[in-house]
């Protein structure tokens, strides 16, 4: 007689085994109706499942981030089905969830196409409302192989010998649809109800560039049509926000193959970029930062020592001189501890902060590279804080202030913090009681502050657990940019030590921080954030002057210097062009601020002042307009 307790913690008795669907149904047929899969304890099941003994259980719906990725799960198995119906020579692989849907690799004689997507989207379609019903199975390896042989799939054949032969495995099936899975999935095809194919692309079986080039088709799942209308409308304007056209279109940056993930900044990116340094520049000197610089090219002994040559070897470029072997920098974080190392220190001199705009280079999958997102050359605003082991809290609230701070200076004001902790054994270094201390230590400053966040078990670095800092963007999209994380090893591996209060010599505990990441993601961020139009604060050019004839253009001049005097990034537009067609070309540029002058704006010493978005803010003397300006730029990214 299992005893079934409920999320509220209520309870119901079953005089025998009962299915998770039967408890639903127990409950009410509305829910009964609408239940996709279980969760008994930190397992997910089917709506099949037999529930023999005494458990907790909550009945998964589309409602539940669980009842989406079974949707998503389930939907790509509906895909497969399909594309073996219309295209039965296709062999199917493998077709996992992803973020916001899902994918499935085929084999096939031919490239599919965009009508081949269509057709399969209809097929799907056809089969969701056949409603069919989805059917688990268990079979041994060898069973398994003998079937899978028959029906030609020689790609599954190879997944099923990699498992240990007397595993057995599950497997399910809708109608003449069988794959391998662990499951759950819905308990028909009829649940699945809002769908869409989205591309199709190469993908290499296995992630081997030497293996065979299959071919991926991706979708995505919802709840419900509403859901996927609103998702294919973030996704339609996350492209018309892609920062790599806003790049172009805006002449800020470009990449070529020449020189395959760096970048090559033009002159009114590498004006945001400054703006950016010089921000990030005041915020650590005001806050007890010592801006240093350190060598790009260092022995490889020393990322030896420090053991991220074990750990990030392969991703390491390195250069043979001199009969020695160099790294180029993927990070910063040992050379900072040369600096320390020079000259002695005491606990008087702790907490000591070293920031740099570190230069690092790390050789990513050609296939990863995207526009300023994924590079192999790029700048981190990296700092390492050492300090002692009872500074480590008080640091650790003070950067989180800081970094909200700065954020919100760039217009984000809502920040997910998530806690990674250590990863498993033979992949992390240091004492556990290291770790645990560590640890707690993040832990105690993230409740001090009173900040919900979540843990990601085994997500942190190899040598120390770290606060992950994300922004929530204009769209809804996530972006992981800053960092804290507690490192005990690193520093006494490369033998810096200071001196305690009792005279001993200790190693001292390294703080790695950055808020942005990288340099260049974080433009990439801000530019499909804002679609281009950055706040004046942040614009290339905060400000054009335009003149309507000939006759102002010495007046306009005059404007443009008294501007740049002030400190503004102005321009002044002088070419003989329609006032009309010039208006137009800058408005596209998302200049912030366009001064019109024509014959009164310079015979009364004012200007006409436009706003990108088309309001007619009036006529106003160069100093208003300055002080209006200056007002905009100390508001910086935040809201009003």
């Amino acid at each position: 007689m299992p005893t079934i307790t409920l999320p509220d913690g209520s309870q119901k008795q079953f005089e025998s085994p009962v299915t998770v669907h039967q408890v639903a149904e127990s409950i009410g047929p509305g829910l009964a109706k609408a239940a996709l899969a279980g969760r008994i304890g930190d397992r997910l099941v089917d709506t099949s499942y037999s529930i023999e003994e005494d458990s907790e259980l909550s009945i998964v719906t589309a409602k539940d981030e669980d009842g989406l990725e079974v949707l998503r799960h389930s939907c790509a198995h509906l895909m497969a089905h399909a594309v073996q119906q219309l295209f039965p020579s296709a062999q199917v692989t493998i077709g996992p969830v992803i973020e916001d849907g899902f994918f499935y690799d085929f084999a096939y004689e031919r490239p599919f196409t965009p009508e081949d997507l269509e057709k399969i989207e209809k097929k799907m379609e056809a089969l969701a409302k056949q409603d069919i019903k989805v059917k688990r199975s268990v079979m041994s390896r060898a069973d398994a192989v003998a079937l899978f042989s028959k029906m030609g799939e020689t790609y599954k054949v190879q997944i099923l010998e990699n498992i240990p032969a007397d595993e057995d495995l599950s497997f399910y099936q809708q109608g003449d649809f069988i794959d391998l899975c662990r499951g759950p999935h819905v308990p028909s095809t009829g649940k699945i109800k809002a769908f869409k194919l989205t591309k199709v692309a190469g993908a290499y079986w296995r992630g081997d560039s030497k293996n065979e080039m299959l071919q991926r088709i991706y979708g995505t799942a919802w709840a419900d049509k509403k859901s996927l209308k609103q998702y294919l409308h973030r996704i339609e304007e996350a492209e018309k926000r892609d920062h790599r056209k806003l790049g172009k279109k805006h002449d800020l940056f470009h990449t070529q193959e020449e020189a395959p993930g760096m970048v090559f900044w033009h002159p009114k990116g590498w004006q945001i970029w400054q703006v950016i340094e010089r921000y990030i520049r005041d915020v650590q000197n005001a806050n007890g930062y010592q801006e240093i610089s350190t060598p790009l090219l260092v022995d490889m002994s020393l990322w030896e020592k420090s053991g991220h040559a074990d750990k990030f070897g392969d991703d390491m470029f390195s250069v043979n001189t001199d009969n020695r072997l160099y790294a180029i920098k993927p990070m910063n974080c040992p050379c900072h501890v040369q600096v320390y190392n020079q000259g002695l220190k005491s606990y008087r001199d702790l907490p000591l902060r070293l920031a740099e705009f570190g230069s690092c280079h790390r050789d990513e999958p050609s296939g990863t590279l995207l526009g300023l997102m994924r590079v192999r050359a790029f700048v981190q605003d990296d700092a390492h804080i050492f300090c002692t082991e009872e500074q480590i809290q008080g640091e650790v609230i003070d950067f989180i202030d800081v970094l909200t701070d700065v954020y919100r200076d760039f217009g984000f004001d809502e920040i997910i913090f998530k806690l990674s902790t250590r990863p498993e054994e033979g992949k992390r270094v240091g004492l556990d009681a290291d770790w645990d201390r560590s640890e707690k230590t993040l832990a105690d400053a993230l409740d001090a502050k009173g900040i919900s966040y979540e843990v990601m078990p085994g997500e942190g670095a190899f040598y120390g657990p770290k606060i992950e800092f994300s922004l929530k963007d204009c769209l809804g999209r996530v972006w992981q940019c800053g960092t804290m994380q507690v490192d005990f090893s690193t520093a006494g591996r490369l033998d810096a030590q200071y001196v305690a209060e009792d005279g001993s010599r200790q190693a001292p505990v390294m703080l790695h921080r950055a808020m942005l990441g990288s340099f260049e993601r974080f433009i990439g961020i801000l530019i499909e954030n804002y679609a281009g139009e950055m706040p004046p604060w942040l614009a290339a050019v905060q400000a054009v002057v335009l003149n309507i004839t000939d006759n102002q253009s010495s007046y306009c001049q005059e404007v443009c210097n008294a501007l740049k005097n002030k400190g503004f990034r102005v321009e002044a537009d002088l070419r003989n062009e329609k006032i009309g067609f010039k208006i137009r070309e800058h408005t596209i540029q998302k200049v912030p601020y366009l001064l019109v002058v024509g014959d009164r704006e310079r015979e009364s010493g004012q200007v006409a002042v436009r706003a990108r978005d088309g309001a007619d803010l009036g006529v106003m003397s160069v100093d208003d307009f300055s002080s209006l300006l200056a007002i905009e730029v100390e508001k910086k990214g935040r809201r009003a």
